[in-house]
């Protein structure tokens, strides 16, 4: 499994230097599609549903005070896996011509981040910090990906 730093650097090395409102959506959305895809979790730490869409709080930390990030000095996309690595181009290319405020537009109509907000009795522009769960991410993404087969 990865770190979210390195997954962060490999994000960064896919799209080159965005905002970080994009790059903490990019990384959100590589820990989804990853668990659709593998199975598993791309990394550890949690993801929240904060007022402005999905953060990692650990990666919060390193880049709060900046506007746009190029690098991530503590991550190392050479310790993704192949398949790490094909979810994080995969991602990228999708979701990567799109701006973070995009991007966090996308996330406030997706069932993940709605229904933590609302369990948490959140509303619009409030404060928190409520998981998004790996089981909310799995089930919302993985069933868009079977209503595409049908």
């Amino acid at each position: 499994m990865a770190s979210v730093d390195d997954v962060a650097a490999a994000v960064l090395e896919e799209v080159g230097t965005v905002d970080t409102w994009k790059l903490q959506k990019l990384v959100y959305y590589c820990q989804a599609w990853h668990l659709v895809w593998d199975g598993e979790p791309l990394f550890s730490a949690h993801v929240e549903a904060w007022a402005n869409g999905p953060v990692v709080r650990k990666l919060y930390r390193q880049h709060r005070g900046q506007y746009r990030v190029g690098s991530w000095p503590s991550g190392d996309p050479g310790r993704l896996s192949e398949s790490e690595r094909e979810t994080v181009r995969a991602v990228c290319d999708f979701y990567g011509a799109m701006s973070g405020y995009e991007l966090s537009q996308l996330t406030h109509r997706e069932a993940p981040w709605l229904e933590a907000r609302h369990a948490a009795g959140l509303g619009p522009g409030q404060r928190g910090n409520v998981v998004v769960t790996l089981e909310a991410m799995l089930d919302y993404y993985g069933g868009l990906v079977a209503a595409d087969a049908q």
